[in-house]
């Protein structure tokens, strides 16, 4: 089974920024770029920024699954923005450089990062639950049950 990985330009429950030269050898990450500074990503954070999230539905809960390998939960926030935005954060700190380190190879990213998910109405965000084990991040929002129509039977006279 091959996973399809879709935009989330078109995607009504996300609130990511999207990137249209993402990927171009002129984009905003490269650092000849034809277009200004303040649409370029830093590349210091380019990697981490965009942290992996998988969101999935049950007929209980909506999953999210957060990659955040390296960091304590103290350095992770899950937050409920206006009640219907959900708002997961947090930031891996640089690597203390001594004078006498001599690098070879930097390839593990740090930065801040930020992703924003727009809830849909069934979402009870009072009760909302996370949990970290293993580098992932697992946010729990329960949804309300859907209520059935009740059916009354009628006689039929005559």
């Amino acid at each position: 089974m091959s996973l399809i990985r879709r935009s989330n330009v078109f995607d009504p429950f996300s609130l990511d920024l999207w990137d249209p030269f993402e990927g171009f050898p002129f984009g905003s990450g490269s650092s000849g770029s034809l277009f200004p500074s303040f649409l370029r990503t830093n590349s210091e954070t380019a990697t981490f920024a965009g942290a992996r999230i998988d969101w999935k539905e049950t007929p209980e809960a909506h999953v999210f699954k957060a990659d955040v390998p390296g960091l304590k939960k103290e350095e992770v926030k899950v937050e409920v923005e206006d009640d219907n935005i959900l708002q997961i954060s947090g930031e891996r700190n640089k690597e203390q450089e001594e004078k006498t380190d001599t690098w070879h190879r930097v390839e593990r990213s740090s930065g801040k990062f930020l992703r924003r998910f727009r809830l849909p109405e069934n979402a009870k965000t009072q009760q909302i639950s996370a949990s970290m084990e293993n580098g992932v991040l697992t946010v729990t929002v329960p949804k309300e049950e859907v209520k059935k129509p009740e059916v009354k039977s009628i006689q039929i006279s005559g």
